[in-house]
């Protein structure tokens, strides 16, 4: 089967908090279970694979250009790395599921991109969907990718969204047969690219914590207005993060406790770590989330603070000008028999003692410390 990027026509992805909130899946209701439709934007143009076969004493690595040349997966005793790089053409999936008897219900959730963290356990395989997630330095912007992961026996098929990823260290490793990867089966080889997407969770949390770190200092130094919208953003992509890792842990639950018979004991004291690098990042972003709000309610106060200080002015101006307005309207008056309007010297006398009423009130309102 060739590789082609067909289909039908892609909604644009929800922006915005609600649209990081509600997935929108284009199937229609009452669509029969297991059907194999793309429910996420297309994000490469074609379909690319590539495939690692391994043992302790050798590696190939190969670029593949039809689904047929991946079968069979080859000798029971290497492991082999499938990776698929685009999920818009479910002809690759139907073929990879029907050679290798994947349930339908497998291949539906790897094409619908929304969803959650978990793990599901088929007998002679068990599915995995995690989310990875990547700081885009130029946009300040956290983007979130699913990753599916297929494992069984001798073999890790892994599904993304676009090219690009955090698992150029694990095949450096292979490559080169450093550590214990090249002598071990696939639950290791999962075990290695679930610790990458992790370890790569702390990355995306220390830029957004020095994102965080910089508006605070904003908010404290000048309070701008577009202050609202970067605290916002920053919101948003909080929240893009943890739907991200909120699920993790009970995902990797029945991985490292021993509930499949495909992860050994020995990869399972692995699995624990990975889980408590998940605790971690989950505390990681429960206090930078904390951090967030005491931001806006910093934001908030200094906004008011500073319409405090405004308003403060213009009530002290308004009372200095009350008395000098009530003395200028009383002699503003048209009247016949006033008698200061015949005296010569009255209306020099009557600005000095109305400079002099408003020099005082300022001198008054000044040791007072409210000026």
């Amino acid at each position: 089967m060739a590789l082609s990027s067909s289909g039908p026509p892609r909604r644009h992805p929800p922006r915005g908090i609600l649209g990081h909130i509600v997935s929108r899946s284009r199937k229609p209701p009452g669509t029969a279970p297991g059907t194999l439709v793309h429910t996420g934007p297309q994000k490469v143009e074609t379909v690319r694979i590539s495939c690692i076969h391994y043992d302790a004493a050798d590696l190939r690595e190969r670029r593949v250009e039809r689904v047929d040349d991946l079968l069979p997966l080859g000798e029971q005793a290497r492991v082999t790395w499938i990776n698929v790089d685009g999920l818009h053409d479910p002809g690759v999936l139907e073929t990879l599921g029907a050679s290798l008897g994947f349930h339908r219900l497998v291949l539906e959730d790897v094409l619908s991109t929304g969803q959650r963290p978990k793990v599901e356990e088929y007998g002679s395989y068990f599915f995995l969907v995690l989310r990875m997630l990547s700081f885009d330095p130029a946009t300040k912007s956290v983007t979130a990718e699913q990753v599916s992961f297929i494992v069984g026996d001798h073999y890790v098929l892994s599904f993304q969204e676009r090219t690009g990823d955090v698992f150029d260290p694990v095949r450096e490793r292979l490559r080169q047969g450093k550590g214990r990867i090249r002598g071990r089966g696939a639950d290791y080889l999962l075990y290695a690219l679930v610790d990458a997407i992790v370890d790569a969770y702390f990355g995306v949390l220390e830029e957004m914590g020095n994102e965080i770190e910089a508006i605070e200092e904003r908010v404290i130094m000048d309070g701008s207005t577009t202050l609202m919208h970067d605290i916002h953003r920053l919101r948003s992509e909080m929240l893009i993060v943890r739907r991200a890792v909120w699920p993790l842990r009970d995902a990797l639950a029945p991985v490292y406790r021993g509930e499949s018979p495909l992860v050994s004991e020995e990869t399972r004291v692995f699995m624990r770590d990975v889980h408590d690098h998940a605790v971690q990042v989950i505390d990681t972003v429960e206090s930078l989330h904390e951090v967030l709000s005491s931001t806006m309610d910093l934001y908030l106060s200094t906004i008011s603070n500073r319409m405090n200080e405004v308003m403060k002015v213009l009530t002290i101006i308004a009372t200095i000008f009350i008395p000098l307005s009530f003395f200028a309207g009383l002699y503003g008056m048209n009247f016949d028999y006033m008698p200061e309007l015949s005296i010569p010297w009255a209306y020099p006398a009557l600005l000095v003692f109305m400079t002099a009423l408003a020099g005082g009130m300022v001198a008054y309102f000044w040791r007072k410390g409210w000026l």
